[in-house]
């Protein structure tokens, strides 16, 4: 959606909400690292905002976005609660490791690596339409195993 909310979950140092936000997209920005988040603080357009996503009650619950991008960070109790952040004709990016990622460094607990297919099986349970799905082996940005939804809440 043109100029819609996105959230950038997990974001770390802000890569991803300060492109959208330059896009012209009003962002939230959300991570546990409070030094990511005060890195993030007073930029145009970004709201930060530090909460632990794997502790206590879901920070998120009372909102919806028309994007949700997620790169680098798998918590699967969250999951659901994720995809239903998404507002109608909302997009979703999400983008991390998968099992076999332990050939090639951290992530290595299967905790924190997704099983082959599971974002495409998560979100089609969550009722989004999937438009790109990738999953595999790549060379860059470093060798690592992983796997890639792209998908709309219809």
């Amino acid at each position: 959606m043109p100029g819609g909310r996105v959230l950038d979950l997990a974001c770390g140092s802000g890569r991803h909400a300060r492109y959208m936000a330059s896009l012209g997209h009003p962002v939230a920005a959300v991570d546990r690292d409070a030094a990511a988040i005060a890195g993030l603080q007073g930029l145009p357009g970004i709201v930060a905002e530090r909460h632990d996503l794997e502790a206590g009650g879901w920070p998120l619950a009372d909102h919806s976005f028309a994007g949700v991008v997620v790169t680098n960070y798998l918590w699967r109790p969250r999951l659901p609660q994720v995809m239903a952040l998404l507002a109608p004709g909302g997009v979703l990016i999400y983008e991390t490791f998968m099992r076999g990622n332990e050939a090639y460094g951290k992530p290595s607990s299967p905790a924190f690596l997704l099983e082959p297919g599971e974002l495409r099986r998560v979100a089609a349970a969550a009722g989004l339409v999937e438009i790109e799905f990738v999953e595999g082996y790549v060379e860059t940005p470093k060798p690592a195993m992983r796997q890639a939804i792209c998908a709309v809440r219809a």
